[in-house]
């Protein structure tokens, strides 16, 4: 590796890559029609379609320009994201964008060191002068290199096409009937007693991408995520107290708009407000130690920032800190095959595959075909997650378990001006053997707190040390459910609160939560992620009350 990606984004500066973002309501990609010469003299106007030969020919372009410049290796992306974001309060509109942003991102290597740049002007010259730009940044980068970039080998593949599973594009669903539906949902929740403020919104992505290297690949993807959500607040009558219920049990998914239809937005409002209210009335907990038993609906977070997080090889290395810092799995010669992250029953598995999820691609940002690969197998570390460039900082290991060194295709770029790295994939929990059910798990608790959803969290900059909320919390007394707690949070320390797990749930309860907007990096970029999991219970964890005053 030449250096950190952080230096070899601030050594490129002068060459950063121009952005764009055009209103959908813009002439340019709305109604236009296309010239004649599609990429010679009006380059804006175009808004290509999945699969367009000729956005084939600008990608092969790019590299073939690199190649020609002195590029060992490069590869190209044009990509067209669109996204559109609703919002509403009460019987209100509160905002409503439509945007889409369309360009090439070429990245290089020139001597085992990195150059990129990227462009939006989407002309056979402009692609070829953009591709010299990214060899030259890759040659005067070349001074700061303390090794050569080594990729692991890929698999080409010359003509791949994937799409996630959408039933209903969400942009061919009117804009006043997806408005229409969330404020018949605020009416909805308004109707509860104690109900006063209701937020839901909407946002969907649509991301259509054509990649092509050097090593042979070329490939069309189209990505969609939809994400449909409510807050709905309760007020005592005396004004002293609020609480608010999230829809955290309708999570993002890789889905199109029938992931909203199958929401019921309107028809679980009523509930939502209902357990608000409950809320008000609930008694605040006592401070102790509590068997825990947590939902999948909440358990994807805690897995997400003490598990997924920590497990970025990029972090182990060091390579990383921003967005709550680097990680306490490290160094990998140190805890690969042996720290012990928690009981045998604990597996944990990384993929970029299952239908509906957030994560799931045909291929990465470097053209490999993701797989799906072990990151805690019974109770234990035995691998990272991994681009090409970093599986061979595992080759060791890899050789010793008698397995190919290759990247896990964990390559992302959040857009075409952006350049990719190392990113999360859907990093799951396993389903236990025995076929527990959530209710299973609460009838074998003598004394406890059972969590419900997602809430607000802080995690240390190793990982290590976290504490969680959530969104409904309820009372375990001999094996039953006695009425609603409030102000919960749980404290960890991360190898403590995993060791702790001593059930959880089989196959039937397994469910998916999510993340739209990850976060990492520096300039950040934005991923969508998953986490599967079961229902879990952990033995006699640290619980504090968030309302208590000094």
């Amino acid at each position: 590796m030449t250096s950190s990606r952080r230096e070899f984004l601030k050594s490129s500066a002068t060459v950063a890559a121009v952005g764009f973002a055009a209103n959908l309501a813009s002439p340019r990609l709305a109604g236009a029609a296309a010239p004649a010469s599609r990429f010679a003299d009006d380059a804006l106007r175009i808004a290509p379609t999945v699969g367009d030969p000729a956005i084939r020919e600008l990608v092969l372009t790019a590299i073939d320009a690199a190649r020609r410049a002195g590029a060992s290796y490069a590869d190209a992306r044009v990509s067209q994201n669109r996204s559109r974001t609703l919002a509403t309060r009460e019987r209100r509109v509160q905002n409503l964008s439509d945007n889409e942003t369309l360009g090439c991102g070429i990245r290089v290597l020139v001597d085992g060191t990195w150059g990129f740049a990227a462009t939006r002007e989407l002309t056979a010259d402009a692609i070829a002068r953009t591709a010299r730009l990214a060899v030259a940044q890759a040659k005067a980068n070349r001074r700061t290199q303390v090794a050569p970039v080594q990729l692991a080998p890929v698999t080409p593949t010359p003509n791949g096409t994937w799409s996630s599973p959408v039933r209903i594009d969400p942009f061919s669903v009117a804009i006043e009937d997806q408005v229409g539906l969330l404020l018949r949902a605020n009416e909805a929740a308004l109707g509860v007693a104690g109900v006063r403020f209701v937020n839901s919104a909407m946002f969907f992505l649509r991301e259509e991408k054509t990649f092509a290297s050097t090593d042979g690949t070329v490939t069309v993807q189209t990505i969609y995520r939809s994400q449909p959500s409510m807050t709905v607040t309760a007020v005592s009558a005396d004004n002293s107290d609020f609480q608010s219920r999230q829809s955290t049990d309708i999570q993002p998914h890789g889905l199109g708009y029938e992931h909203v239809v199958d929401g019921k937005l309107v028809e679980n409002a009523p509930r939502w407000g209902a357990e608000a209210v409950e809320k008000l009335r609930a008694r605040p907990v006592e401070v102790g130690r509590y068997d825990l038993v947590l939902h999948p609906s909440h358990l994807w977070l805690t897995i997400h920032e003490s598990v997924a997080h920590p497990t970025e090889l990029d972090r182990a290395l060091g390579y990383e800190a921003n967005y709550a810092g680097t990680s306490f799995v490290a160094p990998p010669q140190k805890v690969l095959g042996k720290l012990k992250y928690g009981p045998e029953i604990m597996n944990v598995q990384g993929n970029r595959t299952e239908a509906g999820s957030l994560g799931a691609i045909g291929w990465d940002d470097e053209g490999v075909a993701p797989e799906t690969f072990d990151i805690i197998r019974r109770g234990v570390v035995v691998d990272y997650q991994t681009t090409r460039e970093q599986a061979g900082e595992l080759a060791w290991w890899y050789q010793q378990q008698g397995k190919p060194v290759r990247s896990h295709g964990n390559s992302y770029a959040q857009s075409w001006a952006d350049v990719q790295f190392q990113r999360m994939p859907n990093v799951s929990l396993l389903p236990g053997e025995k076929d527990h059910t959530w209710d299973d798990l609460i009838a074998a608790t003598d004394r406890g707190i059972a969590i419900v959803g997602d809430g607000s969290f802080s995690i240390d900059q190793q990982r290590y040390n976290a504490q969680f909320g959530g969104q409904l919390f309820y009372e375990i007394r001999g094996g039953k459910i006695t009425g609603m707690l409030k102000d919960v949070a749980y404290q960890i320390r991360t190898p403590e609160f995993w060791g702790a797990m001593d059930m959880l749930g089989g196959k039937r309860s397994y469910e998916l939560g999510g993340a739209f907007g990850d976060g990492k990096g520096q300039p950040a970029q934005s991923n969508a992620v998953s986490h599967g999991c079961p229902p879990t219970r952990h033995r006699q964890v640290n619980v504090i009350n968030t309302g208590r005053k000094a």
